[in-house]
This record gives C-alpha cells, sequence and structure tokens, in this order.
C-alpha cells in the first residue's frame, strides 16, 4: 500500500508542481527515499537560496510521517545544525494518512517564511529572532548566501 501511495503521489506533484519547492527519487531509485528541495522564499531572509532536504518514507506510509531533514545548513531556530526540524507535524501524533509528502513540504516552506520561536529546536537563535529580529535576519542571509546557493 505504501508504495502505491507514494508513487501516486509523485504523480501527482508531477502532474501539478509548486514553484516554492520539489521533491522527486533519489539517484539510487528507491521510492521510499526521496529528495527535496525548497526555495527560499522571496519575503524571508532565505530569498534567492535552494535548500535540500532528505526524505525518508516509512513502509507503513501514510500512517507514520515521513522523516524530512535539511542537508543544506540553515539559520533557523526551528532547525537545528543536524538538519532537524521541529513544526506543525513533527511528531507521529500529529501526522495523519490525510496528509501528503506535498502537504508537508508546503508546511516546511511556510516554516521558511515564519519561524515559529516559541517551539525552537535552537533556543539561542530563537532569542535572537525574539529580541533582535534585524540581527537574525542578518545571521540567515549570510548562511543562506554561503551554504544555500
Amino acid at each position: 500500500m505504501a508504495k502505491k501511495r507514494i508513487q501516486k503521489e509523485l504523480e501527482d506533484f508531477h502532474k501539478d508542481p509548486d514553484e516554492a519547492f520539489s521533491f522527486g527519487v533519489k539517484e539510487d531509485m528507491d521510492i521510499f527515499h526521496l529528495q527535496g528541495y525548497l526555495i527560499g522564499p522571496k519575503d524571508s531572509p532565505y530569498s534567492g537560496g535552494i535548500f535540500t532536504l532528505d526524505i525518508t518514507l516509512p513502509e507503513d506510509y501514510p500512517f507514520k510521517m515521513p522523516k524530512f531533514l535539511f542537508t543544506t545548513k540553515i539559520y533557523h531556530p526551528n532547525i537545528n545544525s543536524m538538519g532537524g526540524i521541529c513544526f506543525d507535524f513533527h511528531k507521529d501524533c500529529d501526522w495523519s494518512p490525510a496528509l501528503t509528502i506535498r502537504k508537508a513540504m508546503a508546511s516546511l516552506s511556510g516554516l521558511l517564511s515564519s519561524p515559529d520561536p516559541d517551539e525552537p529546536l535552537v533556543p539561542e537563535i530563537a532569542h535572537i529572532f525574539k529580541t533582535n529580529k534585524a540581527r537574525f535576519e542578518m545571521y540567515a542571509r549570510e548562511w543562506t548566501q554561503k551554504y544555500a546557493k
């Protein structure tokens, strides 16, 4: 069942792509291991960047959520140095089989536009975001230029 669902999601995305992100099967052709790309939103300090993600789908997808991991370094309060992410449905208890890879990628794109400093993975960055947003944006732009070009 998981394989059919993943194939359907990939076909649907191919027919109707999104300009903010993309995802597909990696070179190893393992349908349970995808590569994703997020385009830095224009209204954010990540503008102009292309961020790569590793997406691992469990054998019981869609009943268990995929694992998303940034492989591009990013300065963000909800994304740690190992690429781990804290976002809307980052826990299995928040995941639903009605959700899709597309919806998760859209949520991650939204996280780049609107970080959530109240649920940080990196408290130091969240503190800078809350107390000196200009400084936060400067660092985020620098990292985007350095790592996401």
